[in-house]
């Protein structure tokens, strides 16, 4: 397990970074010098709707199993324009991100009764609808501020934001998996402990602070108050995941990276934090 999740891991990290400075070198955001074009953010954003969409067939799968559907291809699609909450108000003029959340949500939850009334008619509505709803939401609003973060703050506040997240949850598995004893929750997540969460807190401490000082993101102290705050949020996003893996009586959400498990597990903490994080960094670093 650890060998896969070494390997693995670092070709995604590699892979990740690769595109995002691909990305901020095709938009003009990867140094002052250059002129940012209008549109930020489009591969970061296809990334992003790559996952969403991948997820959705992974909720699709665990609600399966408790006798739920979900309608697969528009909730991709639902999830897919929703993230792009803030990429597309680029292109379309006098919307701003507000109004264009609005009008999707109402959209949505309008054509989500439709479509449950052609297919399944009046049984199963609140069921199907609310699981329908939560999973657009849970996958595509959420994800909307990861893109928010790459287009409004740029390239390193968003490796800062990721980075110190996920080096939690590696810090908390090595570190759980050496000197573990305490359980975290082991109702949720059984292999979760406090001695893991302090090695998660630490290692994101120190990346944290290092991107800050670095890139000039936020003063170091601000970044101890991120790194304290968001590893906590992280890993409460990874709890999230954990109960509805529960609920649908599954250890993961699928088998498709070696080590990992599903799409939901590699995204469930930075989509969690998200929202959070934009706010937080509105607050620090406008």
């Amino acid at each position: 397990m650890l060998k896969y999740r070494l390997i693995f891991g670092i070709l995604m990290v590699v892979l990740l970074v690769g595109i995002l400075f691909f990305d901020a070198w095709l938009d003009g955001s990867i140094r002052d010098s250059i002129e940012n074009k209008p549109v930020q953010s489009t591969l970061f954003y296809v990334l992003v709707a790559l996952l969403v969409s991948l997820g959705q067939i992974e909720i699709s799968t665990l609600a399966s199993n408790k006798g739920v559907n979900i309608f697969k291809p528009f909730a991709m699609i639902a999830s897919i324009l929703l993230a792009g909450t803030w990429y597309w108000p680029q292109l379309l003029n006098r919307i701003d991100p507000g109004m264009y959340l609005g009008l999707m949500i109402s959209l949505c939850i309008g054509l989500l009764f439709v479509i449950q009334y052609l297919k399944f008619g009046t049984t199963g509505i609140m069921t199907n609808c609310g699981a329908n709803f939560f999973s657009i939401c849970y996958l595509g609003v959420l994800a909307s501020f990861t893109v928010a973060i790459r287009i409004h703050f740029g390239l390193y506040t968003l490796f800062m934001f990721v980075f110190t997240i996920k080096c939690c949850d590696i810090g908390a598995y090595a570190v759980g998996s050496l000197w573990g004893k305490r359980k975290f929750s082991p109702n949720i997540s059984p292999k979760k402990t406090w001695e893991g969460m302090a090695g998660g807190i630490v290692l994101s401490l120190i990346v944290a602070i290092l991107f800050a000082v670095i890139f000039g993101i936020m003063p170091w102290y601000w970044a101890i108050v991120f790194a304290s705050v968001f590893a906590f949020v992280g890993q409460l996003g990874d709890l999230a995941e954990s109960l509805i893996k529960r609920d649908a009586e599954q250890k993961d959400s699928a088998a498709v990276v070696p080590g990992f498990g599903g799409i939901l597990d590699l995204i469930d903490s930075p989509i969690m934090a998200a929202p959070f994080a934009y706010f937080f960094f509105r607050l620090i670093c406008s």
